[in-house]
């Protein structure tokens, strides 16, 4: 057990003087809209508490009540011992200095290096010499792989780098107690589970509390001690693993059914093929991120294309969209050789292949249904305007965001957003579909019901689709052909059932890293 380096002397919350957190009867209203409603919940000090629910329940806010960064409309929030609504500002700060909070997103300051990013905690509430400030850094980093990236920014980093960064400075002033929302979104398996062993380690090296949001179940339960099932604004559940696993609640089971395993079982995939990349090399300020990539992505057939974070998923995606230009090799888009065509053949190229990326990337200036009709009102031939009112309100009522089609993506989830991205990219009924992370951040429901769209897409609009994914369960779900991206080539490709069998161990690993 260690002293808090920004708050020295103060004592440690202790089991027997009660909860870590303890909410009684909160209500959270904004607005009009109740988030949560009359819901109590104790933390336990020393054990792991994870959240569950489905995307939008409200989680999040949940865990910006508990560390005060929110105050509740009615009822009581104590964070060791004292209810946050009666603490002046300055109070209320110290009282956070004890915990430790990791956002979804990074919230990494990009002018910094990592280094400074880290250091900020300690440089901002404490008065280490810059000697000792270095050595803490670095002692906060090398149990998560990052001290070589000490002095780089934050936009040389990989996304699964960025958070453990986050990771390293929410840390490093040794808090009691830290919160983690969706520490792992956005991570391949491998990382998912060096992450969850870390949150692990630092539970047990400094006897620490943590409240954990999560969607991914083969993390739950890795890490819970206990487990809280947030829905309709209550907590409709809370218990051990054991009971958990026990309950036979409807909304709860649904959460842990659609995470099962269901794998397609497929033939040898032939025919000609829509894309074929031949012996393809790509290198960026002398490092060769593609290293020989030859991959044929089968015509109305679902390809799904995994690796870990920085194998080169994402340059390969690019190059198949002509937005880069390989060093050598060639890339073949249905018939048209993107090496040798000009920009505005690649361009019109892109006007037949549907692309929803890792980020939503929304216009926030424009409603859900102004956002999802974009596509077919700013083409170069315009659809008539009650053709495309029709078919918005056609994509929206099946992706089930029918009832936010006249918010705007600030007041929306993150899990919404990706709904709203995904209807925007299908509403276009392009011949090639392209993915990039569709489930980042979902919850398993969310996650089982994007599949299901994937799938429904493709087959009525007889599509040719290439998914990029992390998520195994999802992969096996959904995929005609999976291709294992490692260290710059295709290191595998096959079937479902092929991979299943494969001795590759970089497929092993991450087969038994989320499926078990």
């Amino acid at each position: 057990m260690r002293e808090n380096l920004i708050l020295p002397g103060v004592t440690r919350w202790e089991s027997d003087q009660g909860p870590a957190v303890r909410l009684e009867h909160i209500t959270q209203r904004f607005g009009d809209k109740t988030v949560l409603d009359d819901l109590s919940l104790d933390i336990p000090v020393g054990k792991t508490t994870v959240i569950i629910g489905e995307s939008g329940s409200g989680k999040s806010v949940l865990l910006k009540t508990m560390n005060g960064l929110l105050l509740p409309t009615s009822g009581t929030c104590s964070l060791f011992g004292q209810d946050t609504a009666k603490l002046s500002t300055a109070q209320l700060n110290d009282l956070r200095k004890r915990t430790g909070t990791i956002l979804q997103d990074y919230a990494l300051i990009d002018s910094v290096s990592v280094f400074e990013n880290v250091a900020f905690p300690l440089v901002e509430n404490a008065h280490f010499k810059p000697a000792e400030i270095r050595r803490l850094v670095e002692e906060s980093l090398a149990p998560l792989g990052l001290s070589e990236a000490i002095d780089k920014y934050p936009y040389e980093l990989s996304g699964g780098m960025k958070k453990r960064v986050s990771f390293a400075r929410a840390t490093i002033h040794q808090p009691e107690l830290t919160f983690f929302d969706e520490p792992t979104t956005g991570l391949d398996p491998l990382m998912i589970v060096f992450v969850d062993e870390m949150i692990r380690d630092l539970r047990k090296r400094y006897d620490m509390t943590s409240v954990i949001i999560s969607h991914d179940v083969q993390s739950i339960f890795r890490l819970a001690d206990r487990v809280a099932f947030l829905h309709g604004g209550k907590i409709i559940f809370q218990g051990s693993l054991d009971e958990v696993r026990a309950t036979q609640i409807p909304e709860v089971r649904r959460f842990f059914d659609s995470a099962n395993k269901i794998a397609k079982t497929q033939n040898q995939i032939s025919g000609d093929p829509y894309v074929r990349v031949r012996d393809l090399h790509k290198s960026f300020s002398g490092k060769e991120v593609l290293k020989g990539v030859s991959l044929d992505v089968p015509r109305r057939k679902i390809t799904v294309i995994i690796g870990g974070s920085g194998s080169g998923k994402s340059v390969l995606l690019k190059n198949i969209l002509g937005l880069f230009v390989p060093d050598s090799g060639s890339v073949n888009v249905n018939g048209l050789e993107l090496t040798q065509c000009t920009e505005r053949e690649r361009e019109e190229m892109r006007t037949r292949i549907g692309m929803l990326f890792q980020g939503a990337a929304l216009f926030d200036s424009m409603t859900v249904e102004e956002n999802v009709g974009f596509p077919l009102r700013e083409r170069r031939n315009r659809v008539p305007e009650p053709e495309v009112r029709e078919r918005v309100a056609e994509m929206l009522e099946r992706l089930k965001i029918s009832a936010i089609a006249k918010a705007y993506p600030s007041s929306i989830s993150a899990g919404q957003r990706k709904r709203v991205g995904l209807a925007r990219a299908i509403i276009t009924r392009p011949e090639l579909m392209i993915y990039d992370e569709p489930t980042t951040g979902q919850d398993p429901v969310m996650i089982r019901y994007v599949d299901d769209m994937i799938l429904e897409a493709h087959d009525t609009f007889e599509l040719t689709t290439i998914v990029i994914s992390h998520d195994m369960i999802s992969t096996f779900r959904i995929a005609d052909q999976i291709a294992l991206v490692y260290e710059g080539i295709i290191a595998a490709r096959g079937t479902p059932d092929e991979l299943r069998a494969s001795t590759h161990p970089q497929v092993q690993k991450m087969i038994r890293a989320q499926m078990g």
